[in-house]
């Protein structure tokens, strides 16, 4: 899976963003509140990207040193580290870290396993995590590194598999942080993708599918319900998932679709990843069966994506029109009361008129 490099972001205020541009003051105290407002506004904004920001790259422009991937026989200018290695086996490759600041750099440098995170975004985990895949495999010559101002260094590292390790995919990546420990949110990395040769199981599953009908006050109207599920990659292959999901009365009739949902993010095997789906104009057909399809998506060394073999799962639940149903009881109630009050006053009347005069 190609990876961009180390992710930079322009400053938010930078003087060449046009949005960024304060308005022209009307009066000093007006200056005054805009100008609060802006800092308001500019803070909030550095702490969303400061808690959405991945550890295993810091999307800090103001970071002093870049690293890359070092050219090789395995190609040069990589986004990342790509291999394909059989159980037993290793590599050897190297990274490239470069000083663009005034003052020597003290880094670690480290392998650590990744996983996706809840944004849907490739992460690795901290140093202190231990590793049980890639992560662990990864030996590096040097634990830290000393790189002069103005210079580059390029640090070697193994990457050995066990002999035991299963076929698949694997995901870690190779990260440098600050030695001293005086930033610990200051992290660079390059991801690595290992693949153990053996059998390719691409593998998606459907769990925990549930329906929720929320009905609509219309006693002859359409209702919304909500489809929750879990896409679980049950293989050993990295995957992502295209993704329906609809409603549909019995023998499927009174049908609804939902709208479009983007795929998923590649889930490394193992992982799991939660969806919830709204579905519009649902007809209160008494019961539903609830179908979400998910169509694999595999995506090679190259980059090419290939769709394998669509997965379906279906559920049942009740979409029972409840104002309807009320509707009904109250108009048979009053059909009822009518029928027993004309049944009183025939009680009442004499039999024989002539009788009674």
């Amino acid at each position: 899976m190609p990876t961009p490099p180390p992710f930079r972001s322009r400053r938010p205020d930078s003087p060449e963003d046009p949005q960024m541009r304060p308005p022209r003051p009307r009066t000093t105290t007006v200056a005054a509140a805009l100008a609060r407002s802006a800092v308001v506004a500019l803070l909030a904004v550095l702490a969303f990207l400061g808690t959405g920001a991945a550890p295993v790259a810091a999307a800090d422009g103001d970071a002093p040193w870049a690293i890359s991937t070092a050219s090789n026989g395995f190609g040069s200018d990589r986004p990342n580290y790509s291999y394909t290695v059989n159980a037993g086996g290793h590599v050897t490759d190297a990274l490239v870290v470069v000083n663009h600041g005034t003052t020597p750099l003290h880094l670690a440098v480290y392998a650590a396993d990744a996983f996706t995170n809840e944004a849907g975004r490739l992460d690795l985990v901290a140093k202190d995590a231990k590793s049980k895949g890639a992560g662990a495999w990864v030996r590096t010559d040097r634990p830290k590194v000393t790189v002069r101002p103005g210079s580059s260094v390029e640090v070697p590292f193994t990457l050995t598999v066990p002999h035991d390790a299963a076929p698949g995919d694997y995901m870690g990546g190779i990260v440098t942080s600050l030695a001293d420990g005086t930033d610990t949110g200051r992290r660079l990395g390059i991801r690595i993708r290992l693949r153990v040769g053996g059998a390719l199981e691409p593998k998606l599953s459907v769990q925990d599918l549930h329906v929720r009908y929320s009905g609509t006050a219309n006693p002859v109207g359409k209702g919304d319900a909500t489809v929750t599920y879990t896409i679980h990659n049950t293989g050993n292959a990295i995957l992502a998932a295209r993704q329906t999901a609809s409603l549909s009365g019995p023998f499927g009739l009174a049908g609804a679709r939902a709208g479009h949902i983007d795929d998923s993010p590649a889930l490394l095997p193992g992982e799991t990843w939660k969806v919830t789906v709204p579905v519009h104009g649902v007809a209160p057909a008494l019961r539903a069966a609830g179908t979400v399809t998910l169509v694999p998506l595999l995506t090679d060394a190259s980059g090419s994506v290939a769709p394998l073999p669509d997965v379906k799962t279906t559920t049942h639940a009740w979409t029972i029109p409840w104002t309807l149903l009320l509707c009904v009881i109250i108009l048979c109630g009053l059909v009822a009361a009518g029928w027993v009050s004309q049944s009183r006053r025939h009680r009442r009347r004499p039999e024989n008129p002539s009788e009674s005069a």
